[in-house]
Formats: structure tokens, C-alpha cells, sequence
């Protein structure tokens, strides 16, 4: 599988589940939680689908640009960045631990170093030709 697959099936995926934990935060835990728990479960869900497209942008790029050394990159942070950054505020919300969102930064550099990183790879990124891409 070449590396844009790898990262639009990881997208497809990681799509699945940003749906389906969006769905279960506003139905099955409506009412549940208290109203700033719902906010930040609700954050999770949104940096979570907006990641999620970001690695759909990512397999494109890489499809496009396949000599995008810092493609793949942009790729991994994305995919730990929505891992501890989502992931940390949805077990906040769910469990209360207030000591996880001391984890989410960590996430939340992960995803900024990858958006870095895409933008880097796109902007250095020559075309199939061998030319610069303008």
C-alpha cells in the first residue's frame, strides 16, 4: 500500500470513528454530563473531524506530490496528535480525571507540528515533472 493509501485509509477510518463517538457524545450522553464536560467532550469530537480531513489532505498532497519528504510527517503528527489530543479530552469528559487535560497539549503540539509540516512539504514539494510546482 503506498503511503497516500496508508493515510486515506486511516482517514476512512479515523472518519468512522469521529462520526460515531460525535453521535454517541449528543445522543447517548446528553444530559449526562455537566455543561463544561459536554464542551470539551464536544471539542474532542470537532478536532477530531477536522483532523481527520486534515490527513485526507495529507494522502492527497502525498498523491500529488509524492516527493513530499515532510508529507508523511504531517501524516504520523495528525494521527498522534487527534490520538492524545482527543483522546485525552474525550476520557476527560467521560471519567472527570481533570489531571488528563494536563496530557491534551501534548496532543495539541503534535497537531500544529503537523499542520508545520504539511505546509512545508506541499511548499517544497516539486511536481511529477521535476519542476517546482507553482
Amino acid at each position: 500500500m503506498s503511503p497516500d493509501q496508508r493515510f486515506a485509509v486511516v482517514a476512512g477510518v479515523s472518519g468512522i470513528f469521529a462520526v460515531g463517538i460525535g453521535a454517541f457524545g449528543a445522543h447517548a450522553l446528553a444530559g449526562r454530563l455537566t455543561p463544561d464536560l459536554t464542551a470539551i467532550f464536544e471539542t474532542a469530537a470537532r478536532y477530531h473531524m477536522y483532523h481527520t480531513l486534515g490527513l485526507l489532505g495529507v494522502a492527497w498532497a502525498l498523491s500529488r506530490w509524492p516527493n513530499g519528504s515532510a508529507l508523511p510527517w504531517a501524516g504520523w503528527l495528525f494521527i498522534a496528535g487527534t490520538t492524545i489530543f482527543s483522546g485525552s479530552l474525550y476520557a476527560l469528559a467521560l471519567t472527570g480525571a481533570r489531571w488528563l487535560g494536563a496530557v491534551t497539549p501534548v496532543g495539541g503540539v503534535c497537531l500544529l507540528t503537523g499542520w508545520a509540516s504539511f505546509a512545508w512539504g506541499v511548499g517544497r514539494a516539486t511536481s511529477h515533472t521535476g519542476g517546482r510546482h507553482s
